[in-house]
């Protein structure tokens, strides 16, 4: 998938997160939906351990109150698409 695709979902999904914010009473409801899928669903953007040790983090994060704010998805993107070198690349410089 286009890495930029990957982008757009990484921003709906931490959207998805803030929602709960919107609806007082019901959204803290909503994270015990949300937290699992959203960790099912970073491990699926996000290949191999990386990904694995990013869903983890998501679901604690989505399952803590008042921790939604931090857009995990985004994070793991910019990690991933503009931070991370892999070692093959390293050994090019």
């Amino acid at each position: 998938m286009n890495k930029y695709k990957i982008l757009v979902l990484s921003i709906l999904c931490d959207a998805m997160g803030y929602l709960s914010f919107v609806i007082p009473g019901i959204g803290e409801f909503s994270d015990i939906v949300w937290a699992p899928l959203s960790g099912w669903i970073m491990t699926k953007l996000y290949k191999g351990k990386p990904g694995k040790i990013a869903g983890v983090i998501t679901f604690i994060e989505e399952a803590l109150p008042g921790f939604d704010v931090i857009p995990t998805f985004t994070l793991m993107w910019l990690y991933t698409y503009v931070f991370y070198r892999p070692k093959s690349y390293k050994e090019a410089d």
